[in-house]
């Protein structure tokens, strides 16, 4: 017959043990391993109330306007609470107000075009620019690189709305440009420039430029110059260099670089409404106007999570790009 195990029990008349004492028949192990998981749960406790206040702050809005895109337009303006999927309808689609047949938003959808090509060809524009920037600074004795950078930052000193109004001056029909080739004899009548998507491609490169030249300079800044002088004494030409060694190198800068200034271009509003006149629209002067005079804060609200959505699929697709990039490095 099977004996019975017992729980061993403290002789009559023992003391109970001290939580404080420590138990002998624990391993140093568990007592560090308890101690970190104490002094992890306090960092979170003290983190708690900014975490609470950071999260509500942040996607509090973003659920407000979710909200608004779900509801019925108001004809004054607001919010009528009565559910309705008119607003997501209206970003890609319209009704005929004659014979009530449903058609393609044209007007939509060639703001949204615009937005995507002129985000696109500011991203390759500031990178041509910004390319040959990064890497003089990186050539550079490494005394003179912080005087460098300093003078790229000089734009971020003064107000985005200045520096808008800065590049109208060049380009209108009495600015730099046209003054120049109309006294030099090149042309008899101005170039009109401003108030065309030109002008709003050429703002957003200037105001986007120094995003893509630091992320540039932080990767070449780390590119081992000794592969350059190799692929060199192996014959290779400039281009073969350049195209074999160095852009693989500073890949990451590069995919950063055209992220900070691809995402706040698609939803540029201040530089496409100065150069573009009210006339060019891009996606933020598209929201702006349902919100304002468009009265229809459903399809407003309905634009923005779509704005927001189109960042999130580029910012995915960047951190699935720098996973494959670290896994790769490892």
């Amino acid at each position: 017959m099977a004996s019975q195990e017992t729980a061993p029990t403290s002789p009559p008349g023992a003391s109970a043990p001290d939580p404080a004492t420590p138990d002998p028949a624990r391993s140093e192990h568990s007592y560090v391993e308890e101690a970190r998981r104490r002094e992890v749960r306090g960092k979170w406790l003290l983190a708690a109330p900014a975490l609470v206040v950071l999260l509500a702050a942040a996607s509090g809005p973003l659920l407000i306007v979710l909200v608004y895109s779900f509801l019925t337009p108001d004809p004054y303006g607001g919010v009528e609470w009565q559910f309705s999927l008119q607003g997501w309808f209206q970003v890609v689609f319209a009704r005929d107000i004659f014979d009530e047949t449903i058609g393609l938003a044209d007007a939509h959808l060639s703001i949204f075009w615009r937005s995507v090509q002129l985000s696109f060809l500011t991203t390759l524009l500031t990178l041509i620019f910004g390319f040959p920037t990064a890497y003089f600074i990186a050539t550079r004795p490494q005394q003179y690189r912080e005087l460098w950078l300093f003078l790229i930052t000089i734009p971020f000193w003064t107000n985005l709305l200045i520096r808008t109004f800065a590049i109208m001056e060049v380009i209108r029909n009495e600015g730099i440009i046209n003054t120049i080739l109309m006294t030099t004899g090149i042309i008899e009548q101005p170039i009109q420039m401003l108030f065309t998507d030109f002008a709003i491609l050429l703002g957003m490169a200037y105001v986007y430029l120094p995003l893509m030249v630091l992320p540039l300079y932080a990767s070449m800044e780390k590119l081992d110059f000794r592969l350059v002088e190799a692929a060199y004494d192996l014959y290779a030409t400039r281009f073969q260099a350049l195209r074999r060694v160095i852009i693989p190198a500073v890949k990451p800068g590069i995919v950063a670089g055209a992220i900070l200034v691809f995402i706040p271009s698609l939803g540029a509003y201040v530089t496409p409404r100065v150069l573009g006149g009210g006339k060019h629209l891009m996606l933020g002067n598209l929201i702006e106007l349902q919100f304002g005079q468009g009265r229809n804060w459903p399809l407003g609200a309905a634009l923005s999570i779509t704005l927001l959505a189109i960042v999130m699929v580029a910012l995915i697709s960047y951190v699935r790009n720098a996973g494959r990039t670290d896994a790769g490095h490892g």
